[in-house]
């Protein structure tokens, strides 16, 4: 163990963010389970860590005390592959953990990262940490984080994985066991939960596709009811166990799984040896080739009997063949829509989603003519999804009210449901509301209240166009069915509420709105990973420069969470102040990387830096171990610019290797994140390919030589922002992204302007004091020319007091250069390197007061090192103030 210390301001971000991840949990419903369970799980402790990737591994004690790899997550293939299997001896940090059934930390071997044979290798410093998946009855399994720290994990952190450890295996042992036994004593449980501990860890199966070999750990024998000794390892004898009725659509939707690369989930019914039917739960993923060995789909099984036997209700046996027949066909048809429903809505994600769910699958299912779905917002209901209803009928309800003689409240207050069989029936018991049923135009009513982990959540409605009488079978279908949506909704309801909050962070944390700016014409888009809501560390920025220069950003901080997004803020603030500095893009991002290394040895950040001078149509970049940007010139050529990638901030030693090329006007900047171009199935150069063809191929006004669609054929290459915004969602479809990103991806389009020749003027004056007179005159007679002679009197006042300042302070060469943009910039260069800077003139001084007016008459103005030296510059609205406080003639009197 570390040596004992003081709490510090960082062990005290430790607690905090521990503590909230141990609110996570509680937060986490009773729909977690199985393999997305050991993932969420394994995501929680590399985040705590802020470690490399992770690992969770299943055991048999009983048989070998082996473990196997149920999930890895950060990690490369061929690296997870090597710890596919540990053997009971092992004495790597998942094994021992497993059987010490204790916190384990180990160093990785430096000469082999893996440790089993692989061929990979980590750098000195790289260490493994490890937790058991703890049940009553014992480790069931491994929790494992390699972490890029040779530290010691500070005690809190080290609490929070035990307290992971302990919660997971106590969830999948959960799992296992019918949902009513679960609060049940020993005297009232089931026979299915007292049969023995069997089932008291999850079952997982581990298939090779192209082999039909299968292996099982002890709980999916117990689950079967076969002896271990009996089962020869092939898929043909889990066939064999399937109920016949049921085989069909199980290999069906298990074909259709592997084929399209989805996850399984499924329930049937099995057929046991000892006679016994049991339901049961499945749910896999496939393990493409790339893993390092064959194509293979790992998965978690468990009994689910008893939520079945309250959807089955047992009815006296039809009188005729035909009516058997007839019950037959029904029950198949419910079946299959139950089966469809708990599917569908075990995949669901959004509330939306369960509201599809429910009006796809319930409305048929019982001949329903609609559906309102609620939630409970304090003393009211809020509808968040209906079917079967107009929309004025809906608003006329809102809110729905929770207390009074309605049947929604007497619902909501008894937690029972009602079931309504005509409108009759309604008014008698609710006249207060007797309209409604005219209203809404149905005829009968199932109130169903929505309990999630015995809280209530919302209401569900479903309704009749005409006059029914609810059966047994109806009434217990409905209100198990009202469970399942409950459970839906909460967890999509939890859903909704982070993505909200994610999606509002990022958009906060990024650019509102582009500026617009005469030397560029610019567009971006942001797309967040499909695999999770959490906000990233991509970012982009625009950043006006003075003398029409523009910075043009990108950079990714390697991670995902609200700690890599508040380090992204951090560093977009850090860049735009730096580039008010007026550095250099490689001085830029040398501060910048000592502000990275400055967060910890876990962060580290890539970043593209650009520089566009539109008086000169130069490009200045840098770059931190970011791919580089794409540049399209005028004849449609793509290239990437060949500079060296430079180590990622956090890990690089400056100098930054620089570029500077020479653009055509007209010319297109491409920048983005390696999510654009990068996929588990596209390496980087291949994606680049892609990007370049697609350029190429991308028919928009936004490229050169196209014709504009908003502007017309004229308009060709005429900067449309549009157009360019039409291009970001073209590349935003590449093959990179079209399956869903697996990682946030941000691209940013700037299409480049050049300041005309007319719009520019330079002077060299003497190094004399008539130096002064003559930038006067200079100044007087060029903006005449460009006819803005209300600026003249302030413009000559701002170009005597720098080249006074130049005389007295600095030396030459001097230049005076005016710029007509969107502003009238004046610039005084020379060549020295001291910095002016304003101070305050007593009554008594003599000067001291240039810098002074400088500040008070210019817009903005500023500092910037040349490479002879260094450039003062002042910018004024080519519509000049009025002056209120002091009139020109004062001005003129204080020179």
């Amino acid at each position: 163990m570390g040596e004992q210390r003081a709490e510090g301001p960082r062990d005290k971000g430790t607690a905090r963010s521990s503590e909230e991840r141990e609110r996570l949990l509680t937060l986490v419903g009773e729909d977690l389970w199985g393999i997305e369970l050991l993932r969420f799980a394994t995501q929680q402790a590399v985040a705590e860590l802020n470690g490399l990737g992770g690992m969770a591994h299943l055991g048999s004690p009983g048989r070998g005390g082996g473990l196997r790899l149920a999930v890895a997550t950060g990690l490369p293939p061929a690296y997870a592959h090597a710890w596919d299997r540990l053997d009971g001896d092992d004495l790597l940090a998942p094994a021992r953990a497993f059987h010490e059934g204790t916190f384990v930390r180990a160093p990785l071997p430096e000469t082999d990262g893996t440790g089993t044979g692989g061929s990979q290798s980590w750098p000195v410093g790289r260490a493994m940490v490890a937790v058991p998946l703890l049940t009553p009855g014992g480790p069931i399994g491994a929790l494992s984080v390699v972490t890029a720290s040779s530290r010691e994990p500070p005690p809190r952190r080290r609490a929070f994985l035990e307290t992971l450890g302990r919660w997971a295996g106590e969830r999948l042992n959960k799992a296992s066991e019918p949902p009513d036994a679960m609060h049940a004593t020993p005297q009232e449980q089931p026979t299915s939960a007292r049969m023995g501990q069997d089932l008291q860890a999850v079952g997982t199966w581990d298939w090779n596709i192209g082999t039909g070999d299968v292996v099982w750990n002890d709980a999916m024998f117990a689950v079967f009811g076969i002896d271990p000794d009996d089962f020869d390892g092939r898929i043909e004898t889990w066939t064999g166990l399937v109920h016949p009725d049921d085989l069909p659509w199980v290999l069906a939707d298990l074909d259709q799984a592997v084929r399209a690369g989805r996850m399984y989930s499924t329930e049937y019914r099995v057929c046991r040896p000892d006679g016994a039917l049991r339901w049961v739960r499945a749910r896999g993923r496939v393990l493409p080739e790339k893993y390092g060995g064959p194509t293979r789909m790992i998965g978690t099984m468990w009994d689910v009997s008893r939520t079945h036997e309250v959807l089955e209700t047992v009815t006296a046996p039809p009188a005729t063949p035909a009516e058997r027949a007839a019950v037959e066909r029904a029950e198949a048809e419910r079946t299959r829509r139950v089966r469809e429903l708990t599917q569908a809505l075990a995949e669901a994600v959004s509330v939306q989603d369960v509201v599809d769910a429910s009006n796809h699958h319930v409305l048929p299912a019982f001949g329903a003519a609609g559906l309102m779905l609620s939630y409970m917002e304090g003393d009211h209901l809020r509808p968040v999804g209906h079917a079967g209803y107009s929309k004025d009928f809906i608003n006329r309800i809102t809110p729905l009210p929770t207390t009074g003689n309605y049947a929604i409240a007497e619902v909501l207050h008894d937690r029972t449901p009602l079931f309504i069989n005509s409108a009759e029936e309604y008014m008698e018991r609710y006249p207060t509301t007797a309209d409604l049923p005219a209203a809404g135009g149905k005829g009968a009513w199932a109130f169903l209240p929505l309990i999630a982990s015995g809280r209530l959540v919302g209401a569900c409605v479903v309704s009749f166009a005409e006059p029914h009488l609810f059966s047994g079978e109806e009434r217990n279908l409905l209100t198990a069915l009202s469970g399942l949506i409950a459970q839906a909704m909460e967890r999509a309801r939890l859903y909704d509420r982070e993505h909200t909050r994610s999606q509002e962070l990022q958009r906060g944390l990024l650019p509102h709105v582009l500026p617009v700016l005469p030397a560029v014409t610019t567009a971006a888009r942001y797309v967040p990973a499909a695999q999770d809501m959490e906000v990233g560390g991509d970012w982009y920025d625009v950043i006006p420069m003075s003398a029409d220069r523009v910075a043009l950003v990108v950079g990714d901080v390697m991670g995902h969470g609200v700690d890599e997004a508040v380090t992204m803020a951090r560093l977009r603030t850090a860049v735009r102040t730096l580039t008010d500095l007026e550095l250099s893009p490689d001085d830029l991002l040398s501060h910048l990387n000592g502000l990275v290394s400055d967060l910890g040895d876990d962060f580290y950040a890539t970043c593209l830096y650009l520089v566009y001078d539109a008086t000169t149509r130069s490009c200045t970049l840098t770059r931190a171990g970011h791919p580089p940007p794409a540049v399209v010139l005028p004849d449609g050529t793509v290239y990437f610019p060949d500079i060296g990638p430079n180590s990622p901030l956090g890990a690089a030693t400056p100098p930054f290797d620089t570029l500077t090329m020479e653009l055509p006007e007209g010319s297109l900047l491409v920048l983005y994140t390696d999510g654009l171009v990068e996929s588990s199935t596209f390496d980087i150069d291949q994606g680049m390919t892609i990007l370049a063809e697609a350029l190429q191929g991308a028919k928009s006004g936004a490229l050169p030589g196209t014709p504009c669609p908003h502007q017309g054929a004229d308009a060709a290459g005429s900067h449309c922002t549009e157009c360019l915004q039409a291009l970001c969602d073209s590349l935003t479809t590449l093959p990179p992204l079209r399956q869903g990103p697996t990682d946030d991806a941000a691209v940013l389009i700037a299409h480049t302007h050049a300041l005309p020749s007319e719009d520019m003027a330079s002077w060299e004056l003497p190094e004399h004091p008539k130096a002064a007179g003559e930038a006067r005159d200079h100044v007087r007679a060029q903006l005449d020319a460009w006819g803005l002679d209300d600026l003249s009197m302030t413009t000559e006042l701002l170009a005597s007091e720098l080249v006074t300042n130049v005389i007295r302070h600095a030396k030459g060469p001097i230049w005076l250069r005016l710029l007509r943009s969107d502003v009238l910039t004046c610039e005084v260069s020379d060549g020295s390197l001291t910095t002016p800077r304003i101070r305050r003139a007593t009554e008594t001084d003599e000067g001291g007061r240039g810098l002074q007016l400088v500040a008070s008459i210019a817009h903005r103005w500023g500092t910037r090192y040349t490479d002879t030296g260094k450039c003062i510059w002042t910018e004024q609205p080519l519509t000049p103030p009025s002056f209120d406080a002091m009139t020109q003639s004062d001005l003129m009197l204080r020179v």
